[in-house]
């Protein structure tokens, strides 16, 4: 744990929006956020603690610096590129089988 995310979490305790724009900047994550701490005070500390615990996790996952984010929550390595998924084979198809 580095000394930015102690003091993420302790802005998050005062006011949540402000740490969720500090790590994700101006996302759909900080509009759900301020949503939240406008409906409720606690939900908005949920929130953002979450995302605090998803940074950790990637920091962890991914190395320091290693990691950016793409939004939804998620944080994905700077590099190594996109792996993309194979196609789910074809069962019971006789597409292909010439």
């Amino acid at each position: 744990m580095r000394s930015s995310d102690i003091i993420l979490g302790i802005v998050a305790i005062f006011f949540p929006p402000v740490s969720v724009a500090m790590l994700t900047g101006c996302s759909f994550d900080l509009l759900i956020n301020i949503a939240l701490t406008i409906l409720g005070f606690i939900p908005g500390h949920i929130h953002a603690f979450y995302l605090l615990y998803l940074n950790a996790k990637a920091e962890e996952k991914y190395g320091k610096g290693g990691y950016r984010y793409h939004g939804n929550g998620e944080f994905l390595p700077i590099h190594g590129g996109y792996q993309p998924v194979p196609p789910p084979p074809s069962y019971g198809t006789t597409a292909g089988n010439h």
